[in-house]
């Protein structure tokens, strides 16, 4: 996948020190999470866990 400068430009936008980008409230972190997020949503989806009831049956099992 290709990021475009567009993109790019648009999540740099409020990036001014270098702890906006790394620091403990910075943009890497949040991109993170909000990748990790998505990608467990979507893990949740597939397996058909949608319930938070459902959630806590699983990690009990597991």
């Amino acid at each position: 996948m290709i990021i475009s400068k567009e993109i790019l430009d648009e999540l740099l936008k409020g990036v001014e020190r270098p702890e906006d980008l790394l620091g403990d409230a910075g943009l890497m972190k949040e991109l993170k999470i909000k990748l990790m997020e998505r990608m467990l949503g979507a893990v949740l989806s597939c397996s058909g866990l949608t319930q938070p009831l459902d959630i806590l049956l699983c990690e009990a099992v597991v």
